[in-house]
């Protein structure tokens, strides 16, 4: 994306050239939330009408703003173009689904990768590996296609699962590194760490008696079927 010297056009047209080719190059990751999106929606869809069980709870999309992405392109030493952006920040497209259970996340993920014009990147398991912090999730880097008018893009979106647990714990996280600047006093950390461990344990706690509740039912069902 080649941005026309300041001695080949007036200063206005130059930065209108520069405004629609921010656009589109914003337009592009919009298009891939609304496509990565419909999938899941698809998924969302499919479970509840057919298997009777919805493993999707929630789902959220973020697109980083053009002031957000210049203050990670300077953290990370990137030029300021839009290619070297496009190739270095991988994140600028996000979407979040929320599961009931951590099997959920893998199967929702499975169901997604196993897609065939969909390109998995970067896997990233903070759930059977989590942070230091305490951070659980399993995070996805996905290759979109866009089709657009003239051209097929290939888009990453940044992919985020999480059981309704972890979701609370990494929003309350990121409220108390806000208010903090980053800069958390250890006693907070240190109790971070320890809820993080509490909700994985109420995470496996929830999903044994999913499964038992589970396993009665079809058993119930079997009874029904042989009295009948």
């Amino acid at each position: 994306m080649k941005i026309p010297a300041t001695n080949e056009v007036s200063l206005p047209a130059r930065i209108e050239v520069e405004r629609r080719m921010l656009d589109r190059f914003m337009l592009r990751y919009e298009l891939a939330l609304q496509e990565i999106g419909a999938r899941i929606e698809i998924l969302r869809r499919e479970f509840a009408s057919v298997h009777e069980y919805n493993p999707i709870e929630h789902v959220s999309q973020r697109r980083k703003t053009p002031e957000s992405i210049i203050r990670k392109a300077h953290r990370r030493g990137c030029e300021l173009s839009l290619d070297s952006i496009g190739t270095n920040i991988r994140d600028i497209a996000g979407i979040r689904v929320t599961c009931s259970f951590s099997s959920d996340i893998y199967r929702v993920a499975s169901m997604l990768v196993q897609q065939p014009d969909l390109e998995v990147t970067e896997y990233k398991d903070y759930i059977e590996s989590p942070k230091p912090s305490g951070y659980r999730s399993l995070h996805l880097i996905i290759i979109v296609p866009v089709y657009l008018s003239d051209r097929v893009d290939r888009v990453p979106v940044e992919l985020q699962l999480r059981t309704i647990a972890m979701d609370f714990w990494a929003s309350l996280e990121h409220k108390i590194h806000y208010k903090y600047s980053g800069d958390v006093p250890r006693k907070l950390r240190d109790e971070l760490l320890e809820a993080a461990e509490d909700i994985d344990r109420l995470d496996r706690k929830m999903e044994r008696i999913h499964r038992e509740m589970r396993d009665v039912k079809i058993l119930n069902g079997d009874a029904e079927q042989d009295s009948s």
